[in-house]
Protein backbone atom coordinates (compact mmCIF):
# COMPACT_ATOMS: atom_id res chain seq x y z
CA UNK A 1 0.00 0.00 0.00
CA UNK A 2 1.02 3.54 -0.92
CA UNK A 3 2.27 5.80 1.90
CA UNK A 4 0.42 8.67 2.60
CA UNK A 5 2.32 11.85 3.24
CA UNK A 6 1.61 14.81 5.43
CA UNK A 7 0.98 18.13 3.14
CA UNK A 8 2.77 20.94 3.83
CA UNK A 9 0.47 24.02 4.51
CA UNK A 10 0.38 28.05 3.52
CA UNK A 11 3.06 29.89 5.36
CA UNK A 12 5.23 26.91 5.60
CA UNK A 13 8.68 27.99 3.83
CA UNK A 14 9.07 24.73 1.49
CA UNK A 15 6.37 26.57 -0.46
CA UNK A 16 8.11 29.44 -1.11
CA UNK A 17 11.15 27.89 -2.49
CA UNK A 18 11.69 27.12 -6.30
CA UNK A 19 12.44 23.43 -6.28
CA UNK A 20 15.08 21.75 -7.37
CA UNK A 21 15.22 20.07 -10.62
CA UNK A 22 15.35 16.07 -10.81
CA UNK A 23 18.49 14.83 -11.74
CA UNK A 24 19.14 12.60 -14.78
CA UNK A 25 20.60 10.02 -12.34
CA UNK A 26 17.24 9.47 -10.42
CA UNK A 27 15.48 9.02 -13.49
CA UNK A 28 13.84 5.10 -13.32
CA UNK A 29 15.43 5.29 -9.23
CA UNK A 30 13.67 3.60 -6.73
CA UNK A 31 13.02 6.69 -4.23
CA UNK A 32 11.79 8.50 -8.11
CA UNK A 33 9.13 5.84 -8.33
CA UNK A 34 7.94 5.77 -4.55
CA UNK A 35 7.91 9.51 -4.46
CA UNK A 36 5.25 9.50 -7.42
CA UNK A 37 3.57 6.71 -5.92
CA UNK A 38 2.87 8.76 -2.23
CA UNK A 39 2.50 11.61 -4.03
CA UNK A 40 -0.60 9.94 -5.73
CA UNK A 41 -1.75 8.16 -2.82
CA UNK A 42 -1.62 11.46 -1.14
CA UNK A 43 -3.20 13.41 -3.47
CA UNK A 44 -6.79 10.17 -4.08
CA UNK A 45 -6.80 10.71 -0.25
CA UNK A 46 -7.37 14.16 -0.04
CA UNK A 47 -9.41 14.68 -3.14
CA UNK A 48 -6.69 16.39 -4.86
CA UNK A 49 -6.85 16.56 -9.06
CA UNK A 50 -2.99 17.17 -8.92
CA UNK A 51 -0.51 17.95 -6.27
CA UNK A 52 3.35 19.18 -6.59
CA UNK A 53 6.28 17.41 -4.26
CA UNK A 54 6.73 20.80 -2.93
CA UNK A 55 3.69 20.48 -1.07
CA UNK A 56 4.98 17.45 0.46
CA UNK A 57 7.97 18.61 1.42
CA UNK A 58 10.03 17.28 -1.05
CA UNK A 59 11.68 20.42 -3.18
CA UNK A 60 11.80 18.50 -6.56
CA UNK A 61 10.18 19.42 -9.92
CA UNK A 62 7.48 16.68 -10.04
CA UNK A 63 4.31 17.14 -10.68
CA UNK A 64 1.21 15.04 -10.96
CA UNK A 65 -2.34 16.27 -12.78
CA UNK A 66 -5.09 13.69 -12.44
CA UNK A 67 -8.43 15.72 -12.96
CA UNK A 68 -11.04 13.80 -12.51
CA UNK A 69 -15.00 14.02 -10.72
CA UNK A 70 -14.74 14.62 -6.87
CA UNK A 71 -16.40 16.11 -3.95
CA UNK A 72 -13.72 18.95 -4.31
CA UNK A 73 -14.71 19.50 -8.12
CA UNK A 74 -17.81 17.33 -9.07
CA UNK A 75 -17.36 18.80 -12.73
CA UNK A 76 -14.12 17.74 -13.08
CA UNK A 77 -12.94 16.40 -16.47
CA UNK A 78 -11.90 12.86 -16.61
CA UNK A 79 -8.20 11.70 -17.53
CA UNK A 80 -5.66 9.47 -16.84
CA UNK A 81 -2.95 10.72 -13.99
CA UNK A 82 -0.07 11.73 -15.70
CA UNK A 83 3.30 12.16 -13.68
CA UNK A 84 5.69 14.93 -14.88
CA UNK A 85 9.01 15.28 -13.71
CA UNK A 86 11.07 18.71 -14.50
CA UNK A 87 8.23 20.15 -16.58
CA UNK A 88 8.49 23.63 -18.35
CA UNK A 89 5.47 25.10 -19.88
CA UNK A 90 6.54 25.93 -23.43
CA UNK A 91 3.54 27.92 -24.68
CA UNK A 92 -0.02 29.74 -22.95
CA UNK A 93 -2.35 30.74 -25.01
CA UNK A 94 -3.51 34.45 -25.35
CA UNK A 95 -6.70 33.07 -24.66
CA UNK A 96 -7.26 33.16 -20.97
CA UNK A 97 -10.10 31.50 -18.79
CA UNK A 98 -11.09 32.18 -15.03
CA UNK A 99 -11.89 29.00 -13.42
CA UNK A 100 -12.28 28.25 -9.33
CA UNK A 101 -9.11 27.10 -7.70
CA UNK A 102 -8.34 25.53 -4.68
CA UNK A 103 -5.14 23.83 -3.03
CA UNK A 104 -4.10 20.78 -0.66
CA UNK A 105 -2.17 23.54 1.08
CA UNK A 106 -4.47 26.55 1.24
CA UNK A 107 -7.30 24.29 2.84
CA UNK A 108 -11.02 25.82 3.41
CA UNK A 109 -10.06 28.71 0.54
CA UNK A 110 -11.00 28.89 -2.70
CA UNK A 111 -11.31 31.69 -5.67
CA UNK A 112 -11.06 32.53 -9.23
CA UNK A 113 -7.71 32.74 -11.01
CA UNK A 114 -6.98 33.73 -14.69
CA UNK A 115 -5.22 31.17 -16.44
CA UNK A 116 -4.22 30.02 -20.10
CA UNK A 117 -6.89 28.15 -21.98
CA UNK A 118 -4.09 26.28 -23.86
CA UNK A 119 -0.61 24.88 -22.83
CA UNK A 120 1.94 23.40 -24.65
CA UNK A 121 4.18 21.55 -21.85
CA UNK A 122 7.71 19.64 -22.20
CA UNK A 123 8.29 17.58 -19.26
CA UNK A 124 10.15 14.00 -18.52
CA UNK A 125 8.39 10.72 -17.49
CA UNK A 126 9.48 8.87 -14.42
CA UNK A 127 11.75 7.03 -16.51
CA UNK A 128 13.56 10.06 -18.35
CA UNK A 129 11.92 10.04 -21.69
CA UNK A 130 11.19 13.45 -23.22
CA UNK A 131 7.56 14.29 -23.87
CA UNK A 132 5.60 16.86 -25.16
CA UNK A 133 1.98 17.53 -24.89
CA UNK A 134 -0.99 20.06 -25.18
CA UNK A 135 -3.22 20.55 -22.50
CA UNK A 136 -6.65 22.78 -22.27
CA UNK A 137 -9.21 23.78 -20.25
CA UNK A 138 -9.39 22.29 -16.26
CA UNK A 139 -6.07 19.81 -16.89
CA UNK A 140 -4.09 23.30 -18.34
CA UNK A 141 -5.23 24.90 -15.31
CA UNK A 142 -4.04 22.20 -12.64
CA UNK A 143 -0.60 21.94 -14.79
CA UNK A 144 -0.08 25.89 -14.23
CA UNK A 145 -1.20 25.87 -10.36
CA UNK A 146 0.94 22.73 -10.15
CA UNK A 147 4.13 24.20 -12.36
CA UNK A 148 3.57 27.18 -10.10
CA UNK A 149 4.12 25.27 -6.92
CA UNK A 150 7.72 24.18 -8.59
CA UNK A 151 8.25 27.81 -8.77
CA UNK A 152 7.49 28.66 -5.10
CA UNK A 153 4.03 30.08 -5.83
CA UNK A 154 0.40 29.69 -4.62
CA UNK A 155 -2.42 30.33 -6.12
CA UNK A 156 -3.32 32.79 -3.91
CA UNK A 157 -0.46 34.62 -4.40
CA UNK A 158 -2.01 35.13 -8.04
CA UNK A 159 -5.05 37.05 -6.54
CA UNK A 160 -5.45 41.08 -7.82
CA UNK A 161 -6.65 42.79 -4.83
Amino acid sequence: MSVILPVAQRGEDILKLKAAPVAEAEFNSEWLMQLASAMHATMLERNGVGIAAPQLYISKQVIIVASRPNPRYPDASEMQPVVMVNPQILEFSEVTCLGEEGCLSVPNQRAQVERAQVIRVLYHTLEGDVMETTFEGFPARIVQHEVDHLNGILFVDRLTA
